[in-house]
């Protein structure tokens, strides 16, 4: 019998799993036939899932090894394509791509010391949570507020408040993990 920590078709899991095919969605929405509305909608849906899946395994008691691992991932994959999307576009500039890229790779940087020590990740803070939360709003208003009419530029400022505040965020977030981690490492040592 599968311990409960070890199973992988559980509702949140499955809906991780449809936010991770929705990315070559997205980027096909936002590159191919540019159905910028529709690219939108897509990250709604990742978004409301993402959201959903957490609230599940919690209420449920569904959290597994797996969730934990593949919740985070995909959400850095989602931020990934969306930031490429619209760098491709020129929507977003390329320096932002490297800021937000260069966060994950600092933090990628501290996998094998926690494996050493039989950690597969951190814990979620809840910054890190909240400045996901503003890039996924954000993004998509950067998208539709390409457009010249008025709404949408009034919906492209806000988008760049989202993402200006989430990428500060996001680095913030960063500081305290590595904090975590460097108290997590010495306690281990």
């Amino acid at each position: 019998m599968t311990a409960p920590e070890d199973r992988v078709l559980t509702i949140p899991n499955v809906l991780s799993f449809l936010r991770l095919a929705l990315i070559p969605v997205f980027l096909w929405l936002v590159l191919g036939v540019q159905a910028d509305l529709v690219a939108v909608a897509v990250l709604a849906v990742s978004g409301i899932t993402d959201w959903a899946d957490g609230v599940i395994a919690r209420r449920t008691g569904q959290m597994t090894r797996l969730g934990r691992l593949l919740d985070p991932l995909v959400d850095r994959l989602t931020i990934a394509a969306t930031l490429i999307g619209l760098a491709l576009r020129d929507l977003v500039p390329w320096w932002l791509v490297a800021l937000l890229a260069g966060r994950e790779i600092l933090l990628l940087a501290l996998v094998p010391a926690l494996r050493k020590r039989g950690l597969i990740a951190l814990p979620v803070h809840y910054l890190g949570k909240a400045s996901t939360f503003a890039l996924y709003w954000g993004f998509p208003f950067v998208l539709v507020g390409a457009g010249s009419a008025t709404w949408e530029q009034v919906l492209g400022a806000l988008g760049w408040a989202f993402v200006i505040w989430g990428t500060a965020l996001y680095w913030y977030a960063a500081l305290l993990y590595l904090d975590q981690a460097r108290r997590v490492l010495r306690a281990t040592a």
